[in-house]
């Protein structure tokens, strides 16, 4: 229901339509009223205000995601599965054994039990406070920046959460059981020995025993498969790589002309013993997730497939324009970013690491 009133407007009276208040404030660009010319009056601001709320996903060719795939060893390498929930279960085969069977004779049934890995989402996530002056005064780009820097520290602690944090999930704010702590725990489900696959250098020294040991430890396994096997590393390990020197003193990992290491047998990118070798800052030790860990340097040597990572959202932003809502009282806009990932790792025969114990 509505009536009719008159208002009068820069001296010209102007017909609006009273309507119910039962009935929901009108939208931006709505026809409100015609003046006596004839002239429609249309609603310049409705009643919701414009908070831009609906979180943006950035585009596969973003600079964001690109330096996100940069960065990150499990957003470049992991296997991705899809999430429409908060957690969801992935299967796990126990294997299926062989027997001879005679003639005449009865086959074999297969025991070998079977179980899931469980996948549970987590959001990484900040938001930065920007005063309306830095937007409009300055030369830089700010709000890319801030993205570009964000994208920097979630590639880091995605990475520290899934390979570096020594604690179990949910212990010290642990995102997940990382490969680092599901390797040093025995698992009756799988038959796996506490740290069976993690090699230990002596304080400050990396031989090339070590590295032998840690492929080797994959390589006998039953889920090595030579071109799904990657190397994590912490750059850390390029110096202790460089250092490695034979019985007449020269290095044994040799670089060509042009800087390639290898001897110019491993092209761009690096290579370690025929592995693609990832290098990830986040591929370090520490007590809680981190996109700055300072623990013992990490590295992997895995099966790719065998590292799994879930995806909810993300990563995505949202930009809270300063001159809306409660935030016009102080002229600040916000910038939220987020990603929403679960990590599980599919067996521990898939992987082995290697960590560098630093000099006492």
């Amino acid at each position: 229901m509505s009536s009719r009133t008159h208002l009068p407007i820069n001296g010209e009276d102007v017909h609006f339509d009273l309507f119910d208040s039962r009935v929901a404030s009108v939208d931006p660009g709505e026809l409100i009223g015609y003046t006596r010319a004839g002239v429609a009056v249309r609603a310049v601001a409705g009643a919701a205000r414009n908070t831009l709320e609906a979180w943006i996903p950035e585009e596969n060719d973003s600079v964001v995601i690109q330096r996100v795939m940069q960065m990150s060893a499990l957003e470049r390498f992991a296997r991705r599965v899809a999430m429409k929930t908060q957690t969801r279960s992935t299967p796990r085969s126990g294997g299926v054994g062989v027997s001879l069977v005679a003639k005449g004779g009865a086959y074999a049934e297969d025991v070998t039990a079977n179980d899931d890995v469980v996948l549970r989402t987590q959001k990484f996530g900040t938001a930065v406070r920007v005063a309306e002056e830095d937007i409009d005064d300055s030369l830089a780009d700010v709000i890319n920046v801030k993205m570009i820097d964000w994208s920097t520290a979630y590639a880091k602690a995605l990475d520290n959460a899934a390979l570096g944090v020594t604690v179990a999930r949910g212990v010290s704010g642990a995102a997940f059981d990382s490969v680092y702590y599901i390797l040093t725990q025995a698992d009756a489900s799988t038959g796996y020995a506490a740290n069976a696959n993690r090699v230990q250098t002596a304080a400050g020294a990396l031989t090339y025993a070590n590295l032998s040991a840690v492929v080797g430890k994959v390589e006998v396994g039953d889920y090595w498969d030579e071109f799904n096997t990657v190397v994590i590393a912490h750059p850390s390990f390029r110096a202790k790589l460089r250092e490695i020197l034979d019985t007449q003193n020269r290095p044994i990992f040799q670089e060509s002309s042009n800087g390639t290491a290898g001897g110019g047998q491993a092209p761009t990118p690096d290579r370690l013993f025929g592995y693609q070798v990832h290098w990830s800052l986040g591929a370090r030790g520490s007590a809680t997730v981190s996109s700055a860990p300072t623990g013992n340097p990490l590295l992997y040597v895995a099966n790719r497939q065998f590292l799994i990572m879930g995806v909810r959202s993300g990563p995505e932003s949202v930009f809270i324009d300063g001159r809306n809502g409660l935030a016009a009282l102080t002229d600040e806009s916000i910038l939220k970013m987020r990603s929403r990932r679960a990590f599980a790792l599919g067996h521990q025969g898939a992987v082995a690491v290697l960590e560098a114990i630093p000099a006492v």
